[in-house]
């Protein structure tokens, strides 16, 4: 039964924190320190599922597909905070990574009420963005039970889209449900049911997993420098001189140089001054080469 609580991991009470409110402010911060040591623990034996979905993720945006996170609360703020750090890390099209919340973008700030009890909303969101089968749809849910995610798990399902699951319990509805399952259980919370506390750092931890592998996968890295960095602001363009002068071992003065001469795109800049060749020659590589550097070399 979805509305059963009392068999989640995240929903039991921590033994440790039994008198919360009589602990030392001291005594509480280190009790839940030693907790949150095991979230990483927790994550790290989900690692074979992670890859799984990385490769899933991978596969489809190599065809043009999406990267579509969706939760309810602050599953869904976590979902959205990974889509919006894209573009600027890795310069890719507001579409291409996704974030859904229930209750809409108004509910990052404010929560919807019943919005996440909707089976309702989830499919509709799904269809507004016009989801394909050649998208990935990842359900994120702590208690792995919300129906916004059920559904538009089942959505995504039906109109034959990838489909990942982040939940923190073990067999878990959304687990059943998609094609890939990440459960990570830290066990209870040491403030009974606030899962925005560990759940909330395992999964925001698993969704850097994703994005950063997956962006690695397509070729948005070379070595382990971001070198498809949107240049927004005047740190991030002396950033990127830093990261052309670390993948060419060239000065300062050459980095400004070529990066003038690519039009702000660091990874033009670092093919033109590691092949010796012109801005649209080392375009027309990167293309062929599907934006990996190394291939261009």
């Amino acid at each position: 039964m979805i509305g059963m609580l009392e068999h989640l991991t995240t929903e039991r009470r921590n033994e440790k924190t039994m008198s919360l409110d009589e602990m030392k402010t001291m005594e509480f911060l280190e009790v839940m320190n030693e907790e949150d040591l095991k979230v990483a623990q927790c994550v790290k034996k989900e690692i074979p599922q992670i890859s799984k979905a990385v490769d899933m993720i991978v596969s489809a945006m190599n065809e043009k597909g999406r990267l579509i996170y969706m939760g309810a609360g602050t599953s869904g703020r976590i979902g959205l905070l990974d889509a919006v750090e894209c573009p600027p890390t890795f310069n890719t099209d507001p579409g291409e990574v996704v974030g859904l919340i229930a209750g809409g973008e108004k509910a990052f700030i404010k929560a919807v009420e019943g919005a996440e009890d909707s089976f309702e909303l989830g499919p509709e969101d799904l269809k507004k963005i016009e989801l394909t089968s050649e998208d990935v749809v990842v359900g994120i849910a702590a208690s792995g039970r919300t129906p916004y995610v059920i559904a538009g798990l089942e959505y995504a399902n039906s109109v034959g889209a990838g489909t990942i699951s982040i939940s923190c319990n073990k067999g878990s509805e959304i687990g059943k449900i998609a094609k890939v399952a990440i459960e990570v259980v830290n066990g209870p919370e040491v403030l009974t049911g606030s899962t925005r506390l560990k759940a909330g750092t395992a999964q925001k931890l698993v969704c850097n997993m994703l994005s950063t592998a997956s962006m690695v996968g397509i070729g948005k890295v070379y070595g382990n420098l971001m070198v498809d960095l949107q240049l927004t602001n005047e740190k991030l363009v002396e950033r990127a001189k830093r990261i052309i002068m670390d993948a060419t071992d060239c000065s300062y003065d050459m980095a400004d140089e070529y990066l003038a001469k690519a039009h702000s795109q660091p990874k033009i800049a670092i093919v033109m001054i590691l092949t010796n060749v012109s801005y649209e020659e080392a375009a027309n590589r990167l293309e062929k080469a599907r934006g990996f550097i190394r291939k261009t070399i």
